[in-house]
């Protein structure tokens, strides 16, 4: 992590869930202005810019805000994308090389598949070595049920205890009225969805949505300016793995066991010191074996782990406050929610679902089929 002080000092989300009226490039826009409203700053403080959505580099959306950055971020290691872009602009800030960094998202998934239309003629799975997978017919959650059944022949893991972490997801999506699915759930109400990949229902695979997001990060000297308490970027780190399932050498353990660590390391905390966790959880697997590989708990032990209510509201780990990418909004990458939600933790803005005392938290975003992860560890002063 840099020497020099960096702080998240505006978050936002757009309208989010259902929202036919509005392009991926009005959800960036509008979720872009709130933040930087949120920061007490305007567009004219803003010098570097990173984000993209379906199709929409950043230097198109740049110029729809009106912006003329000097600094500007394209990664696109997916969901885990903006995870990544707050090291790197973190990193610019730090040594000198501007001040203000607005990161952003917008994708209207939901709606595209009303309107019957594909935005992106690049999703994962189609191109490049995983052409060679393709015509075996392998899909994206069939790769993440795999997963799940491979981490229950080793340690004895229960499909009930893999849906624990949507019924903790729909516990606090229940207590924020801007998640797209409020009903609170049960172990058998999971069981009981409709089959898509064995071992996983419907309720095991995250929500398809509309919405977008954006935080903005400030070098110290303008952070103590800013209209909210500035939440610090005290570690992070990021690791690659595999893009194709042959080059997976453990079904049961992520990049997120070299990332995590090596973030914790950069705080110089642990993760027994950690308050509130957002972690990428577009599928129950993924949630499983994040906790592991973080070092929540040991290897095996994430089953029983879960199962104990570690991560609905009241547990020794709450996690995904918002309700997460299974019950409060996922329009088709999530890492920058992670860290908006992690930032209004902090600054103890989430009303009632807000985790007492909350100073510590760990941001863990996962892109593609368990191919990247990025760690942040934030915290107030």
């Amino acid at each position: 992590m840099p020497s020099k002080q960096v702080a998240i000092v505006g978050a936002a989300v757009s309208d989010c869930g259902r929202v036919p009226d509005k392009t991926a490039m009005a959800l960036m826009g509008q979720a872009a202005r709130r933040a930087v409203a949120d920061a007490g700053l305007t567009k004219a403080d803003i010098e570097g810019f990173g984000g993209h959505g379906a199709l929409l580099p950043p230097v198109e959306v740049s110029e729809y805000l009106g912006l003329r950055p000097k600094w500007v971020d394209a990664t696109n290691v997916g969901g885990s994308s903006w995870e990544v872009m707050a090291r790197h602009a973190a990193t610019a800030i730090s040594a000198g090389e501007l001040d203000v960094a607005l990161l952003t998202y917008g994708s209207t998934a939901r709606s595209d598949v009303k309107r019957r239309v594909r935005p992106s003629a690049v999703a994962m799975g189609t191109g490049g070595v995983l052409q060679y997978e393709v015509p075996f017919g392998p899909t994206l959650i069939a790769k993440y049920a795999m997963v799940a059944r491979r981490h229950m022949l080793e340690y004895g893991t229960t499909v009930e205890q893999l849906a624990e972490v949507a019924v903790a997801a729909h516990e606090w999506a229940a207590m924020n009225q801007n998640a797209f699915d409020r009903d609170r759930i049960t172990v058998e109400d999971v069981a009981a969805a409709p089959m898509l990949a064995d071992p996983f229902t419907s309720r095991h695979v995250c929500l398809r949505t509309d919405g977008g997001g954006a935080i903005v990060l400030a070098s110290e000297r303008v952070s103590r300016d800013c209209a909210k308490e500035p939440i610090w970027l005290l570690g992070s780190a990021d690791a690659t793995s595999h893009v194709s399932m042959s080059e997976w050498k453990d079904f049961t353990t992520s990049p997120a066991a070299r990332s995590g660590p090596a973030a914790f390391a950069d705080a110089g905390v642990r993760p027994a010191d950690i308050d509130v966790c957002q972690l990428y959880d577009s599928f129950t697997s993924t949630v499983l074996l994040t906790v592991e590989d973080l070092g929540f708990c040991g290897k095996g032990e994430g089953g029983p782990f879960i199962a104990s209510g570690v991560l609905r509201p009241g547990g020794a780990l709450p996690t995904n406050t918002d309700g997460g990418g299974l019950a409060s909004c996922h329009p088709g990458m999530r890492g920058m929610f992670l860290m908006v939600e992690a930032v209004r933790q902090l600054r103890g803005e989430c009303g009632p679902r807000q985790v007492d005392k909350a100073r510590l938290a760990c941001v863990h975003a996962m892109g593609g089929f368990f191919t990247h992860s990025a760690t942040l560890i934030l915290g107030r002063q």
